[in-house]
């Protein structure tokens, strides 16, 4: 006898709902993601669609009605609760947006659990769209299968972060002259942590001394090369995830 399909199929189209979901509660999908069901992914009535709600988890979920419009989903099944997310913030100075799409992308891949633009004197961006911000992230996270958002938040100027720094959270700082090893720091740390990311002309001299003032700041060095800002940034997660976050799961 011919094997019967898995369902949901690995091939159902994912995507983030802002509402929570919930067994009998009919769910509806409208604007630009019912436009991406039915035209992109051309779902019809009986396929599966995917969600997550950034609340209770990740819910197959089977379409009754489809039109330009509008899709109507039925939540079937919970397939997983909302993920533990490791306590990392990523702390980067603003780049160019299209530099700075791939902080965002690909730290959202990695597993990152919020992201805390730094406005420094050599940024070149100086505004950031959080609307825009939050629709690559989430389209980041449907990619990688994840059942949680990272927090974005408004950037902020480096003073002002420093000053209302939480006292309980370390503060990596990626320092291009030099610093203890990143990979021995994050591993030799329990708790929350973020990693500061400098701009693309580097910090000035005033601003990397307050931030080696700072008492939770832990100067860490990311090798022999100077990186790119969004370079620095996703080899300093990732390396912090493979000895401190949820790699080794």
């Amino acid at each position: 006898m011919p094997a019967t399909p898995s369902w949901p199929p690995r091939s159902a189209p994912r995507l983030f709902v802002e509402a929570p979901v919930a067994a009998g509660e009919l769910v509806v999908i409208e604007g630009n993601p019912a436009h991406y069901l039915t035209r992109v992914m051309r779902v019809r009535e009986g396929d599966a669609v995917i969600v997550c709600d950034d609340v209770t988890g990740e819910w197959a979920c089977r379409v009754v009605s489809a039109d330009k419009r509008s899709v109507t989903l039925e939540p079937v099944e919970k397939l997983r609760p909302r993920e533990s997310v490791p306590d990392i913030w990523l702390c980067p100075a603003l780049l160019k947006k299209d530099r700075f799409d791939i902080v965002l992308e690909k730290a959202t891949e990695l597993g990152v659990a919020a992201i805390h633009p730094v406005l420094a004197r050599r940024c070149v961006a100086d505004k950031l769209n959080l609307d825009r911000a939050r629709t690559v992230t989430t389209e980041a996270a449907e990619q990688c299968a994840r059942t949680a958002l990272p927090e974005i938040a408004a950037p902020r100027s480096l003073s002002a972060m420093l000053t209302k720094w939480p006292e309980d959270r370390a503060l990596f700082f990626a320092d291009e002259q030099g610093g203890e090893h990143a990979l021995r720091a994050f591993a030799s740390h329990a708790g929350p942590a973020a990693i500061l990311i400098g701009p693309e002309g580097g910090w000035d001299d005033a601003e990397r001394d307050a931030i080696r003032a700072h008492p939770a700041a832990r100067p860490v060095t990311l090798g022999p090369r100077i990186l790119r800002g969004e370079t620095a940034a996703l080899c300093a997660l990732a390396t912090w995830m493979s000895v401190s976050g949820d790699w080794q799961q």
